[in-house]
């Protein structure tokens, strides 16, 4: 009897298929295995009920296979509600489990619920609600879900998978958890296959040497590798780096950074910015340039070095820095500018090389180097040295015309409190000195030749001239000593270079630079096609180089979902 039955509804089915006028095989939902069948027209009108026996029924719908313990089937509607040990089988490769479905076999859309289990070959998704679309191969949940793959444990409270692509996007607490590291993101898209990760909105990585903020980035959540082009923070052995575009490779060590960098060492108290920086922590050293300066506070008094090229390198109480090529720096009362800046933290001797001009208050110094020695306890200036062909030069700051002149083989200099207050010129010296009354009024030129000269300084201006060893010199009356009787050989004055402040190391074509483009930053980006070079260039070697994805200097992101 169930038989015929059975028979009688499978003809129904058709004819009214049939009647539609639309090919069974493309629309309508297919009984395989019908079981047990019964009707209940008061719960559920126009509907057939089937229940298992020995074996669970079955329905296939357009490549897809369901199986359950009872099924709820409206013919009209082209629609069934499957309870009990939910089977959902796509072809070889997705399979969906749960306590109940509801699918419409019209729009090709499964909505389950209760313990709901999506996998395929690599990965699974955990839910308790999901609607899966074999129209457009979509699955989507709005109610927390839980992404198992090889790599990585995924959760977030809104998730949609694109089958076709093995994409996920996720908005809200978004979650990654990975043996080597914490991922938490606001939104996030995911490909289960190459394992990367892009990122929107406040995002968080947190590995076992480092930590990366972002609100716009990309993560190879494989190696640990990727950047950020939005308010991007990575704190990095000791250092944090900050900048416009900031990329990072925890395999080599290795951060970096284009526009608008801040890089503080945060044991040294110290800060370097520009526009493109390196960060290598196997080295533990610094590499900047483009507009870069370094900046340490010493006593509430900030020094700053620039250069076209900086380099900090050495661990703690051993850094050293260099300034390349146009190199300068500044510090209240004292600034310099010479070829190379060489600063040794462990002697405390910081050495301008070639070229030096170091201008202490309203005195200009040269000779052929200079070394600034500092207190490695207070980190106040404690001494200097001029070595070969020193030379100091400061304009009369009465009459505003003469220059007060002093030179000798070498200077050495003593610092009180970082003001410079004691200064001794050695070996073949001498001296043009502009002799005032209390009166302002000028009393004579000193003119003289001697082995030492001591100068000391208040308020950094001279207040004491002493001779040593057979002093050979006269003062003379200004009419007396004819205008170019009152300059010293070798005498070169740079008022006009002279660094007044810390905007002055830098020079016109460091305050013209023209920043890098940061691709993505302000223009949308299609990601699928990014990352589908991006595994190109994985898998082609001859292409490999040129993957964009990992160039700092031309990041890409991807566009927001929407």
């Amino acid at each position: 009897m169930y038989r015929t039955v059975l028979v009688i509804v499978s003809l129904l089915f058709t004819i009214a298929s049939v009647a539609q006028d639309e090919p069974v095989e493309t629309k309508q939902i297919n009984i395989v295995y019908g079981a047990n069948f019964t009707k209940n027209e008061k719960e559920y009108p126009g509907a057939s009920i089937f229940s298992k026996d020995d074996r669970q029924v079955q329905f296939e719908h357009q490549g897809a296979d369901l199986w359950c313990d009872v099924a709820i089937y409206f013919q009209k509607e082209n629609r069934l509600e499957a309870i009990g040990n939910v089977l959902l089988k796509q072809g070889d490769s997705v399979e969906m489990t749960s306590h109940k479905i509801d699918y419409q076999g019209d729009i090709r859309l499964a909505k389950a619920w209760g313990n709901v289990v999506l996998t395929n070959s690599d990965m699974t998704l955990k839910t308790d609600t999901l609607r899966l679309n074999r129209e457009t191969q979509e699955a989507y949940y709005q109610d927390y879900g839980t992404v198992i793959d090889s790599a990585n444990v995924l959760t977030s409270k809104v998730g949609r998978y694109f089958m076709e692509r093995k994409k996920y996007q996720f908005l809200d607490s978004v979650h990654i958890d990975n043996p080597e590291y914490i991922l938490d993101s606001e939104q996030l898209d995911y490909y289960t296959s190459s394992k990367n990760a892009y990122m929107y909105g406040p995002s968080t990585i947190v590995g076992a040497t480092y930590k990366i903020y972002c609100e716009r980035g990309f993560y190879d959540t494989k190696v640990e590798s990727g950047y950020g082009i939005k308010n991007t923070r990575i704190d990095y052995n000791d250092r944090i780096m900050e900048g416009d575009s900031v990329y990072f490779n925890k395999a080599r060590e290795f951060a970096s950074a284009t526009n608008n960098i801040t890089v503080t060492d945060t044991i040294n108290n110290g800060v370097v910015r520009a526009h493109y920086a390196e960060v290598h922590k196997a080295k533990d050293s610094l590499f900047a340039t483009k507009r870069a300066v370094s900046i340490l506070v010493q006593e509430q008094d900030s020094l700053y070095v620039h250069g076209d090229t900086l380099m900090i390198t050495g661990k703690k109480d051993e850094r050293i820095t260099r300034a390349f090529r146009n190199a300068k720096f500044f510090k209240t009362d004292l600034s310099g500018k010479c070829d190379s800046i060489h600063s040794e933290e462990r002697t405390g001797i910081t050495q301008l090389i070639t070229r030096p001009i170091l201008w202490n208050a309203e005195n200009q110094m040269t000779g052929d180097s200079i070394h600034l020695i500092s207190n490695k306890k207070t980190e106040q200036l404690d001494s200097l040295k001029v070595l070969n062909n020193a030379f100091i030069i400061s304009l009369d700051s009465i009459s505003m015309e003469g220059y007060n002149q002093a030179k000798g083989k070498d200077l050495f200099g003593k610092f009180i409190e970082n003001e410079l207050k004691i200064i001794d010129l050695v070996k073949n010296t001498e001296v043009i000195y502009y002799m005032y009354n209390d009166d302002d009024e000028l009393i004579g030129i000193n003119k003289t030749i001697c082995s030492k000269i001591r100068i000391t300084m208040e308020n950094n201006d001279v207040d004491e001239l002493t001779f040593f060893t057979n002093p050979d010199g006269d003062m003379f009356p200004e009419k007396d000593l004819p205008e170019n009787s009152r300059i010293l050989k070798g005498f070169v004055w740079y008022g006009d270079e002279r660094i007044r402040t810390k905007d002055d190391i830098f020079d016109e074509d460091d305050n013209n630079l023209e920043l890098v483009v940061i691709k993505g930053l302000n223009n949308p980006i299609d990601i699928d096609a990014e990352e589908e070079q991006r595994n190109k260039n994985e898998t082609d070697p001859i292409n490999a180089g040129n993957s964009k994805a990992r160039d700092p200097k031309e990041p890409k992101i991807p566009r927001k979902v929407k």
